[in-house]
């Protein structure tokens, strides 16, 4: 009898510390009307986008007959369809990205220390549960915040870090690295002349 209150006293530890690992961010609520002969069924609809601050990432959307319940379906689904995204610095992206999805499209682009999150509502989310302090973003095409959050995801979802495309193409770090800061004085020489 002692251990099955054992298992369940750290079964709720496990989730206690599972929330505080994830930042929810509520993305947008719908309320959707079902006309039926006696009148009007309401309903909600929720999309949360969750992440652990750290390059991990997901969205999910839930729907019910309450607002706290709609959000923690979604919640849970986001919970489940976590992506882990490399993350230069720990603070911007390795490389510029576009994603689509549907009518949107998004463009991603890194940004140097001190610039900040530049983006739209449901970008700005996204990029706020992952952990990133400094990006460019521009949406393009349609303003839906689930199309905007799932281009988002796509984006991300094509980003590599140096090491893996090192192993990819047989090279070095380093000569990968070294490409890129060239890349960049070249891009600086040109702005200035």
């Amino acid at each position: 009898m002692a251990r099955e209150g054992n298992k369940g006293r750290g079964r709720n530890r496990d989730r206690e510390e599972d929330r505080d690992e994830f930042v929810d961010r509520l993305v947008a609520i719908n309320r959707v009307a079902k006309v039926v002969k006696g009148g009007k069924n309401f309903g909600f609809a929720a999309l949360v986008v969750v992440g652990d601050q750290k390059g991990r990432v997901g969205f999910g959307k839930g729907k019910a007959r309450e607002v706290p319940e709609a959000i923690r379906k979604a919640s849970q689904e986001a919970k489940r369809n976590l992506v882990r995204v490399p993350l230069r610095e720990g603070r911007t992206l390795h490389h510029d990205a576009e994603g689509r999805h549907g009518a949107g499209k998004v463009v991603l682009r890194t940004a140097p220390p001190g610039t900040g999150v530049i983006a739209g509502g449901p970008m700005r989310a996204v990029f706020e549960s992952l952990g990133i302090q400094d990006i460019v973003a521009k949406s393009i095409g349609t303003s839906n915040p689930y199309n905007m959050v799932r281009a988002t995801v796509d984006a991300l979802k094509n980003q590599s870090n140096p090491r893996a495309v090192a192993a990819r193409r047989g090279l070095k770090v380093s000569d990968i690295i070294g490409r890129r800061a060239e890349a960049q004085q070249d891009a600086s020489t040109v702005d200035v002349a």
